[in-house]
Parts: structure tokens; sequence; C-alpha cells
């Protein structure tokens, strides 16, 4: 009988397809591979998932949860560490994952489930941002800025996750200039004399 921790077959076949997928790509990795790696039967893996790409869409269903509620991180009147906190947090959801990460960025090109499902994490990312800095920053901000400073900090954390997949992402501050320079960008500015 099997230890009440053991993950189900259908984990381990998840989990199996995740690795060989990251590892060699959707299209180099036969389910007889991902059945071996499991440890379970090829049929089971057909069983769970009818085509191959059905595991791709599973995966992609498994990515973690990137919605974070702007009270729990944001700090009235300060932009640069409102937005310091929400990278922070990102990163850190992003390095649960990054092995899936990978994969779905590698197989972008070629499939279109998840190019679609990083368009959406994208869109998603860009209106967390643009929440973040209208809970932290001054009224007097114009929304055209918001949505720029929005949409420039979602590029950025973007290619930061879609490089991070080569490891040495660099220094843990890698984004503090970009950051400040967003938070000073959407400051108030004195008035002429």
């Amino acid at each position: 009988m099997a230890e009440k921790n053991e993950p189900s077959a259908k984990e381990r076949i998840l989990a199996a397809a995740e690795e060989l997928f990251a590892e060699s790509g959707f299209d180099a990795t036969p389910t007889s591979r991902i059945a071996e790696r499991a440890e379970v039967p090829k049929g089971l893996v057909h069983y769970y998932f009818r085509r191959k790409a059905d595991l791709l869409t599973a995966l992609i269903k498994r990515l973690p949860d990137e919605q974070i509620d702007p009270a729990s991180i944001v700090v009235p009147g300060d932009i640069a560490e409102s937005l310091r906190r929400l990278v922070s947090e990102l990163d850190d959801r992003l390095a649960r994952s990054r092995m899936l990460s990978h994969l779905l960025w590698r197989e972008a090109d070629t499939h279109r489930a998840v190019r679609d499902a990083l368009n959406n994490r994208f869109q998603r990312l860009v209106r967390q941002v643009r929440a973040v800095i209208l809970a932290a920053g001054d009224s007097g901000v114009t929304v055209e800025d918001v949505d720029s400073a929005a949409g420039l900090l979602a590029l950025a954390m973007s290619y930061r996750h879609s490089v991070a997949r080569h490891g040495g992402g660099g220094p843990p501050d890698l984004m503090e200039r970009e950051l400040n320079f967003i938070a000073d960008a959407l400051s108030p500015r004195p008035a002429a004399t």
C-alpha cells in the first residue's frame, strides 16, 4: 500500500512532464519517457491526459497565483517601497515555479495555449502594478503616466522572469534603479517659480 504522503500517479505524471518538457522541450519528449520518469504504465498517462498537449494545458494551470492584494504590500505615499514589495513577492512566487516558468517561456513560440497564458499573465501583471501605484501614489499623477509606468515595470518583470531560467539572475536589487526611476517619475514636481 502506498504511503499517504506519496504523490498520486497523476501528480507524478505532471511532475515528470514538467521536468522533461523543461529539459528537452515538449516536442522532443515522448509520453513513454514521461511514464518511465513517473514510474507508471504508459497507458496511465493517456488515461489522465488523452493527448500530450493536455499535459501542457494542465501544467499551465499549475502556475502559482500571482494576484496580490495591494493592501498587503502598499506603503501609502511611498511608490518605490510599494513597488519593491510587489517585485519581491512576485519574485518569491516565481522562485517556487522556476522550472515551470522555464518550460512555458521555451514553448511559447510553438504552442498557442502557452503564448496565450503568458500574455494573460502579462496583462494581469500590468493591472497589478497599476493598482499598487494608484494605491501608493499621489492623486495628482495622470492616468497616462500610471499606465505607462505599469506597462514598463511589467515588461521589465516579464523580461527578468523569462531569463531567470538561465540562472545567475544577478544581484537581488537588480531592479532597484528601475523602481526608483519609476517612483521618481510619478512623484509630484514642485511648481516652477
